[in-house]
């Protein structure tokens, strides 16, 4: 009887405990240049915090910056969060600057480890030696250096100063969202200034510092937090940590939109593509070629493309396919290096740490698709000058015998075949003849003898 007491009595115990476990917290590293897919990474994370009861999510920046798109897809999903999320700028030596200050401001709780830093949160242009954002709709970010308070900022045209306009005012947006100091949220963005970690709490850009994950999550224990889903209370002191790694989707994405992955699967899609119909049959070319140009095309149209640059790259490599099948001795294929080369430089409209076409890529796919030119268009010139051998034309010269008595038309085997002939003389069975002219399938022939018919 005590027994059967006992167990249920264990069993409502060990439930209680199961119940008082606080739900665990989950971790994404966010390091690196922010673009689309790191803000896959991000969007799925926070899915998932949501559907398996997370209480928070630390997104544990280190960041230079990154593509605007990115960044407000980023913010977009920490706004619509209904799991607190907070911003841990870490470890020692990390930085938040450009697009990681915003994503930072956009947090419902902002935190950096000692030695960090964030700021900088100018928009820039390539090409542009000053700071100034893109003339894309959604200009890309990208760390730029500090300045003292008492510089004074950059001279800037009317574009410029609009997009700078409109940087600043979603940032100070955002900082009233959250309680955070506005004004120094615009200075970052108009004079690209900085600061350190004590730096930030004391101007309250953040909320808090912190060694470490551990120490962080005791610091944030008890906090109230509004989300979409309304006020909650946080109780993460002993909580379970969650660290989720990119997965096999978001490394991938990495890859292919990294700008010279996707050039380079464009251009061995095109030149897949141009072996395939060249030489019909072989197929393995074809699919991979169309595999290629569907994966770069895809990854060109997640990145900011310059149109003009695109069009340019693609009608280069669309004059290296034509001088092979056209050959023009080299007209076509240098139109086609100066094309594609002005065009690869323009392609990415962003000069955000790596997210640029490198010059040595550009040159050495420049000298490759030159040499390929130079071998076609030798082995045109080449065969331009080799003797006919096949065709109606092999025929003049040709040497054939007569196989029977006859005027001045009869027949001769010229080149295993019996051809109908005519000659201006009476021809004999056995005479050597040689081609002279050719009229349909009647071939005019001289004699070279008198044959060995009488």
């Amino acid at each position: 009887m005590v027994k059967l007491l006992v167990v249920p009595a264990w069993f409502a115990v060990a439930a209680g405990w199961v119940n008082a476990a606080p739900a665990p917290v989950i971790v994404l590293p966010l390091s690196g240049a922010i673009g689309p897919a790191a803000a896959d990474f991000v969007v799925r994370g926070l899915s998932r915090a949501e559907r398996d009861g997370a209480q928070l999510v630390v997104l544990q920046v280190d960041t230079p910056g990154g593509l605007d798109t990115s960044m407000r897809e980023i913010i977009k999903a920490i706004l619509a969060s209904r799991t607190p999320v907070a911003v841990f700028v870490a470890p020692s030596g990390a930085r938040a600057a450009s697009a990681g200050t915003y994503i930072l401001y956009a947090s419902h709780i902002a935190a950096m480890a000692p030695g960090t830093n964030l700021g900088a949160a100018t928009p820039v242009q390539i090409g542009v030696p000053s700071p100034a954002p893109s003339t894309a709709p959604s200009p890309p970010l990208e760390t730029s250096k500090s300045k003292t308070a008492d510089e004074a900022p950059i001279p800037q045209d009317t574009l410029t100063r609009k997009q700078t306009h409109d940087a600043a005012a979603y940032i100070r947006g955002l900082a009233q969202l959250r309680g955070r100091n506005a004004e120094w949220g615009e200075r970052a963005v108009r004079e690209a200034v900085s600061l350190s970690a004590d730096e930030a709490l004391a101007q309250n850009v953040i909320d808090l510092t912190a060694r470490d994950m551990p120490e962080l999550l005791i610091k944030v224990d008890g906090r109230k937090v509004t989300t979409a889903a309304g006020t909650r209370v946080l109780a993460t002191a002993g909580a379970t940590i969650l660290t989720i790694e990119p997965d096999w989707k978001s490394r991938f994405l990495a890859v292919i939109t990294d700008p010279s992955v996707a050039l380079i699967l464009m251009m061995l899609g095109v030149y897949g593509l141009f072996f395939e119909f060249s030489n019909p049959g072989f197929v393995l070319p074809g699919v991979f070629g169309a595999i290629c140009l569907c994966v770069g095309l895809f990854a060109l149209n997640m990145l900011p493309v310059n149109y003009a640059g695109l069009t340019l790259v693609l009608l280069g490599l669309a004059f290296f396919v034509a001088e092979a099948f056209l050959p023009s001795y080299g007209s076509l294929g240098v139109g086609g290096i100066i094309a594609f080369v002005i065009g690869a430089v323009m392609l990415i409209d962003t000069d955000v740490p790596g997210f640029g076409v490198p010059y040595w890529l550009i040159g050495s796919v420049a000298l490759l698709s030159a040499a390929f030119i130079i071998l076609v268009g030798g082995v045109a010139l080449k065969a331009r000058r080799r003797p006919v051998i096949t065709g109606g034309e092999e025929l003049i010269g040709s040497v054939g015998i007569v196989l029977e008595d006859a005027g001045t038309e009869g027949w001769a085997r010229i080149h295993s075949e019996q051809w109908h002939v005519k000659s201006q003389v009476p021809l004999r069975r056995g005479q050597d003849v040689r081609v002279t002219a050719r009229d349909g399938l009647v071939l005019t022939v001289t004699p070279l003898n008198e044959g060995a018919g009488g």
